[in-house]
């Protein structure tokens, strides 16, 4: 009999009600069980996602450094969070990087991951990657509701790592409204700063343009007395919602459906998060949506003559030196990251010109290792 409890010991205590720990407890102090096999009941259905700090487009590596922003979902009957972190807890090289068990439970599967889906998008972390956007797009998966699952899965759906969940219609019809209102409150926010220039605390201009990535969505806007009436792609929805600039989450409702966004502002651009999506965000008016399309592209940096950490770790070893030459294949580097060594290989045929690093040193993510010619 294996009596020590299993990481998902949550989803047991929520179905049938019953406090393992408790019980545990109360039979090593030499108490009797005081339940028997028939007063165990199962109630409807519960699901549990392990919150990790890892990376999941970087093949799930451990992601260390200090929280900085920590905000769980609200506790209920039907949600079980269990968790030590906080604002300003350390992720360390030392241990299991492990942040939460976050557990839901409903009368049936289907309700049981839909309110798993409100929590993960409800749950804002950051200052370290992590698997909540994954969490919610196997959520949202098809198959994955479906009950159609192996052990495969992961290999099988996201080959190529994950980076975001599918922008679907769905989710699109959320997004850009939300998109546009909050839009429309920072500008609401700016007109009533004192100071401004002569002619520019008008009222905001009806039309906009949401750019979600590279895709442009024309919208409308009109002021209602509870909220914000938004049209796009022929169809007007009602926003409603208390949110405010300094607010990380918005929670509202679109055409009284509840809805909450995770919501990062960098400049004049936002970035929004919701059911495993990450929407790069950026609202204009018409015409400066017209000249933003003439922008020359920037093409991203060459990055293929270095060798980079792929997470934070400590240098165990370089058996290469500056002028050897290199195949493809070849170790570089053995770096120590949560009591795991990873060896790292190099892509192709070249030759080393630099070693930046040494044994014992640590390592942040990207950091550069060596140069090639």
């Amino acid at each position: 009999m294996n009596t020590r409890l299993q990481v998902e010991h949550p989803v047991t205590e929520l179905v049938t009600g019953i406090d393992l720990v408790e019980q545990q407890i109360r039979i090593a102090a030499g108490e009797a069980l005081a339940i028997a096999q028939a007063d165990v009941r199962r109630d409807g259905w519960a699901i549990e996602c392990r919150i990790y700090a890892e990376d999941p487009s970087r093949g799930f590596l451990p992601s260390v450094g200090r929280i900085v922003r920590y905000r769980a979902p609200m506790a209920s009957a039907d949600v079980r969070l269990d968790t030590g972190i906080e604002d300003g807890s350390e992720i360390s090289v030392y241990y299991d990087p492990m942040i939460a068990k976050l557990a839901t439970h409903g009368p049936d599967r289907a309700t049981a991951i839909a309110r798993m889906q409100d929590a993960l998008d409800a749950y804002y972390i950051r200052g370290v990657s992590h698997n909540i956007g994954l969490l919610n797009a196997v959520m949202g998966h098809p198959r994955f509701r479906e009950g159609r699952l192996s052990t495969a899965f992961l290999a099988e759906e996201y080959s190529d790592g994950f980076r975001s969940a599918a922008l679907t219609a769905d989710l699109l019809a959320v997004i850009v409204p939300v998109a546009a209102t909050i839009q429309h409150r920072l500008e609401a926010r700016n007109r009533r700063l004192a100071g401004r220039m002569p002619g520019l605390a008008g009222r905001p201009a009806a039309e906009r343009v949401v750019s979600v990535g590279e895709v442009n969505h024309p919208v409308s806007l009109s002021e209602l007395d509870d909220g914000l009436a938004v049209t796009h792609a022929k169809r007007t929805v009602t926003v409603k919602t208390d949110w405010l600039p300094a607010q990380h989450l918005f929670e509202g409702t679109v055409d009284g459906r509840p809805a909450v966004l995770q919501v990062d502002r960098t400049g004049v651009a936002f970035t929004l998060w919701h059911r495993g999506v990450e929407a790069a965000i950026m609202v204009r008016t018409p015409r400066a949506a017209q000249l933003a399309a003439r922008m020359p592209k920037k093409n991203a940096a060459d990055m293929s003559r270095y060798l980079l950490s792929p997470m934070p770790g400590l240098v165990v070893s370089i058996p290469v030196a500056v002028g050897d030459n290199v195949r493809a294949g070849q170790a570089l580097a053995v770096v120590d990251a949560m009591k795991m060594e990873n060896v790292l290989r190099a892509e192709r045929n070249g030759r080393v010109a630099k070693i930046r690093t040494a044994i014992g040193d640590s390592l942040a993510v990207d950091q550069v290792i060596m140069e090639f010619e």
